[in-house]
């Protein structure tokens, strides 16, 4: 199958590699141009979007740049059973010209089972022939294979022939690494798959990677039962037999690793070890001259994307030359390394085709004089330098990765108050403080993987726009004694008791709702030593106890707590506001839409209740809500109660789980909610769950008190005046 040439996304300007003739590494020793650049082939995640074939370049071997803004460069679609591609290992042929690639045939979206690899043909690193290779159905013996992992290829002089090894796992049994040698077109194996490597307590062995050197293999490989695992290194004077096994692990962390992959630097005794700490994910990259004793040199090492399991391969100039041609290289946002403070670093937007950056920058910014502060990567430069005038039109600024060529960005530096806070957080909740007249912020600490934050932090404002941090304010591992794990989903309140403002600060830990008691609205809080909340009310089979709420009825002065997930219900507070009256919990019953995130306030008479619909991994997460005569009475949901979704004019996305603020002495109204990261969220898949902003927006009412649908914005608000 011909993988159609993809087209460069802007033209690279004064493309020259200085390279001389070098020897190729084929089994004749051919003598052709020197290798002095390298190519790094890798998949980046586990996403639909992220198992695909993906290029980066070196001059070096130390300092990567991404080919084709990090996108893949073959649609894995198109060549795959699976519809995803992962381990993509890369050889040069024999003759010097030719490149095999060979690949994981696995989407893992649908489970980490395959029984298929897929083998590539290429004579110009652009263009690519592809040939599926269902080891299920090609060899009988094999037919209840349930794994086919890292395939990889080397030249084997004594065959004249390319033998492909791989791990596979069969029912009952272990990971084992077999080879196999592909026929004379690289589009099928032909020989019956054969064991490779013995392990010495017949133990799980996958991601084998073989380099020689001396007259000797060395196969390294990751050893994968629990008690054992970890890259050693077996050597053998055969290629195919022989292979004993070395005691010491040669990865040097303490950390999982897998998808080792070793290279020879360019002229040089050196050896480069690098593989994948992928629960890290990171690389970690060491160096050897005689592929036993490895030292981490990570210091020197700089890479603009986050590889998986990836090779290296020495390229020439030519080769280096056609693949930037093709692809390019790019200053996207981790290579532009804008570091000025005032700049919202998650939210630069880096756009290819147009050649233009958007720097938002923080409220107060003096876009007269402002010097995003560039810095990239070893062997690049950037101009001009210093504060430039960013306040009527964009700068043009020039990014130069010496002989790889340079390209030009206009630069817009714009002042944009959403997000609210900077960095990752969620499920905002806001309180006005009557005690040091300060806004407070309280959200869930995000960014971290499949919800898994543990503490919470405090934010004051006096304006609702600039946000000061003022730390951490619980701290489940060490301020709570029944659970130190998921904390979501925080809500606050203040009430005068004796004479004396007094803080309560709702949360959920482990799906129990927990309270916590301060002096001060930016705490530190205490915890009250048991959760407030930890058992579904009777005849709920489903949903989670999450997501409180706390609201104090102006009118009766009583103060209720709300929560749940997939039901809603309400409760009064004791005057403690540390335990409820039983007697009080009420069912509470929106329509069909509910989820979670319920939110209530008190307007001109009514009641209003707030929710988010769908599930926050979904761009449509959304708020919807209902009005009542009371803190626990029916409710009255309008025909059209969408009050806030996304806008994708905007790049905006998962617009939910809000708290409202109203401004003291004013009918003002905010919204404050969580979206998507942007630019990134929409792109991230699950990921974007957990990968989300706060913002705030502004919320209005009409004339019978329904509440208008809200607009989320990118500017945000202006600072608000008390």
């Amino acid at each position: 199958m011909n993988i159609k040439r993809i087209q460069s996304a802007f033209l690279m300007i004064s493309i020259s590699l200085v390279l001389a003739f070098f020897s190729s590494c084929s089994a004749t020793k051919k003598v052709t141009e020197n290798n002095s650049a390298y190519l790094f082939v890798y998949f980046t995640g586990n996403a639909k979007t992220e198992e695909a074939i993906r290029f980066a370049i070196s001059k070096d071997g130390y300092n990567y740049y991404a080919l084709n803004d990090n996108k893949a460069v073959i649609a894995s679609e198109a060549i795959s059973t699976t519809g995803g591609v992962r381990d993509p290992h890369i050889l040069r042929a024999a003759d010097g010209k030719t490149f095999y690639m060979t690949v994981t045939d696995l989407q893992t979206a649908n489970g980490w089972d395959n029984q298929a690899m897929v083998l590539l043909k290429s004579t110009d690193l652009v263009n690519w022939t592809s040939s599926k290779v269902d080891i299920s159905k090609v060899f009988a013996g094999f037919k209840d294979v349930t794994r086919v992992w890292a395939p990889q290829t080397i030249y084997d002089a004594k065959a004249k022939k390319y033998m492909v090894y791989f791990s596979m796992l069969q029912p009952g049994g272990k990971d084992i690494i077999y080879y196999s040698y592909a026929n004379k077109d690289f589009t099928a194996l032909e020989t019956v798959p054969k064991q490779l490597f013995f392990s010495p307590v017949k133990g799980s062995c996958i991601d084998a990677d073989i380099i020689e050197k001396d007259g000797k293999f060395y196969l390294f490989s990751k050893t994968e039962d629990t008690a054992d695992k970890g890259i050693k290194v077996a050597i053998s004077d055969k290629l195919t037999s022989g292979y004993v096994l070395k005691d010491e692990y040669v990865d040097q962390t303490n950390e999982s690793v897998e998808g080792s992959g070793v290279f020879k630097l360019n002229n040089s005794d050196t050896y480069i070890l690098m593989y994948d700490m992928y629960r890290k994910g990171k690389y970690q990259f060491t160096s050897s001259t005689d592929l036993k004793n490895f030292k981490v040199i990570d210091e020197n090492i700089s890479m603009n994307f986050h590889p998986r399991h990836g090779t290296v391969l020495p390229i020439t100039k030519s080769e280096a030359q056609r693949l930037i041609d093709t692809f390019g290289w790019f200053p996207n946002s981790e290579i532009v390394g804008a570091q000025s403070e005032a700049i919202k670093q998650n939210n630069i937007v880096v756009d290819i085709e147009n050649k233009k950056i958007l720097l938002p920058v923080k409220n107060g910014t003096d876009l007269k004089h402002f010097d995003p502060e560039f810095k990239v990567n070893q062997g690049a430069s950037v101009s001009p330098v210093g504060a430039q005038d960013f306040s009527q039109k964009a700068v043009k600024y020039d990014f130069e990765m010496g002989d790889l060529g340079k390209i030009s960005f206009d630069v817009e530096a714009v002042v944009r108050n959403n997000p609210s806070i900077t960095g990752y957080y969620a499920d905002p909740e806001i309180l006005y403080s009557n005690k040091d007249n300060r806004f407070h912020l309280y959200p869930t600490s995000d960014g971290f993987h499949e919800w898994s934050g543990d503490y919470f932090k405090s934010f004051s404002s006096t304006n609702l726009v600039d946000w000061v941090d003022d730390g951490v304010l619980l701290d489940l591992k060490k301020d709570v004694s029944w659970t130190d794990v998921k904390a979501w989903a925080p809500a606050a309140a203040e009430k005068k008791i004796n004479g004396q403002y007094r803080y309560f600060f709702y949360y959920t830990g482990d799906a129990k709702i927990g309270v916590a008691v301060s002096d001060n609205p930016q705490g530190p809080f205490t915890d009250i030593g048991k959760p407030l909340v930890a058992t579904k009310p009777k005849g709920i089979t489903r949903g989670q106890i999450i997501d409180p709420d706390v609201f104090t009825d102006p009118v009766s002065g009583k103060s209720y707590l709300y929560y749940g997930n997939g039901f809603m219900v309400g409760v009064e507070l004791n005057d403690d506001m540390i335990s409820v009256k039983e007697n009080t919990l009420t069912f509470l019953k929106p329509d069909k839409t509910f989820r979670e995130g319920t939110e209530v306030f008190y307007r001109k008479g009514k009641y209003y209740f707030l929710w988010s619909e769908d599930d926050t991994r979904s761009e449509n997460y959304r708020v919807r809500y209902a009005t009542s005569t009371s803190p626990l009475g029916d409710f009255n949901i309008p025909k059209d109660n969408l009050i806030l979704a996304k806008d994708p004019s905007q790049g905006i996305y998962g617009t939910g789980h809000n708290s409202v603020i109203q401004i003291p002495g004013t009918d003002e109204w905010y919204i404050v909610y969580h979206r998507f990261t942007i630019p990134k969220g929409i792109t991230m898949g699950r990921a974007a769950g957990y990968n989300r902003e706060v913002c705030i927006d502004r919320l209005y009412f009409d004339e019978e008190g329904n509440i208008i649908a809200a607009k989320p914005t990118l500017e945000g608000i202006q600072p608000v005046k008390k």
